[in-house]
C-alpha cells in the first residue's frame, strides 16, 4: 500500500464525534499545549494494529507520516519507528533514534512522547552516554523535557534509578504540569521497584516538589505515609 493509500484508509477509519472529544481532550484550543493538532478520530488500538500491518512502509515514507498535521498520522508513523527500531541491527537503530531527535517537534503531544521515547531513545542510550537526555532536559522545548524523563523509563524497568533521579532534580522547577505528572510517575515508577531509593529522593526534594508531581510520586504509598507527606511531615 503507498502512502497515499495508507492516509485514504486512514481517514475512511475517522469518527468525527470522536475526533471532537479528542481534541478537546488533548488541549488543542487556542492557547493551550496543542493547539491546532488536528484529530481523526481514531483508536489507539487501531492504530497498533495499522502499525503492524504497515511495518514495511519505507523509512521516507513512515518519515513524511512523522511530519504530517493529522495528529493519528504521527501516532501511527511512531509505532511503524518501534516496529523498525526492534527488528533492525545496531546501524538502522542508530539511523531511527537520529531521526527521532532530528523530528521532536513532530512527537509534540504527551501521548507521542509517552508511546515512543523509552522505546527508541530510552532503548538506545541504555549501553551508551546518556549526556542527550540531559540536554532535553534543559531545552526549551515542552516536549523534549518530556522525551527525557520518559525515556528513563527503560532504565527503571531494568533497575536503573540513576538518571531518573538527576533528570527529576533538573525538571522540580519546571513550570508545566505535564512535566510534573512524567517526573512524579517516573518517580512512582522507581519507587515500584525500589522504594528506598524513591524515598531517598523525596526527603531530600519533596518540600520543593509542585504538588501534581508529589501526588503523582507517593499515589500507591500507604495512606499514612501519603498524608504525612502531603503534609511535610516526613
Amino acid at each position: 500500500m503507498s502512502l497515499s493509500d495508507l492516509k485514504s484508509t486512514l481517514q475512511k477509519l475517522g469518527n468525527k464525534k470522536k475526533a471532537a472529544i479528542l481534541q478537546g481532550f488533548f488541549k488543542t484550543g487556542a492557547g493551550e499545549y496543542a493547539e491546532g493538532d488536528i484529530f481523526l478520530g481514531i483508536t489507539v488500538p487501531v492504530l497498533r494494529t495499522m502499525a503492524k500491518k504497515h511495518r514495511d512502509l519505507t523509512f521516507k515514507e513512515t518519515l513524511s507520516l512523522l511530519q504530517s498535521s493529522i495528529h493519528e498520522e504521527r501516532f501511527l508513523s511512531l509505532l511503524i519507528l518501534i516496529l523498525k527500531y526492534r527488528s533492525t541491527d545496531t546501524g538502522g537503530k542508530k539511523t531511527i533514534y537520529e531521526a527521532y531527535l532530528k523530528n521532536t517537534q513532530h512527537i509534540n503531544n504527551w501521548d507521542l512522547v509517552d508511546v515512543s521515547a523509552k522505546h527508541i531513545i530510552g532503548d538506545f542510550l541504555k549501553d551508551r552516554n546518556r549526556a542527550p537526555l540531559y540536554a532535553l532536559a534543559h531545552s526549551d522545548s515542552l516536549w523534549e523535557r518530556r522525551i527525557a524523563i520518559i525515556s528513563t523509563f527503560h532504565f527503571i524497568e531494568n533497575n536503573d534509578f540513576e538518571d531518573t533521579f538527576k533528570i527529576a532534580k533538573i525538571l522540580i522547577a519546571d513550570p508545566h504540569d505535564l512535566i510534573h505528572k512524567a517526573v512524579g510517575w517516573m518517580l512512582r515508577e522507581a519507587g515500584k521497584r525500589n522504594i528506598d531509593s524513591e524515598e531517598k529522593f523525596l526527603k531530600r526534594y519533596y518540600k520543593r516538589m509542585p504538588r501534581t508531581m508529589l501526588r503523582y510520586a507517593i499515589e500507591r504509598f500507604p495512606e499514612t505515609k501519603r498524608q504525612s507527606y502531603l503534609q511535610g511531615n516526613v
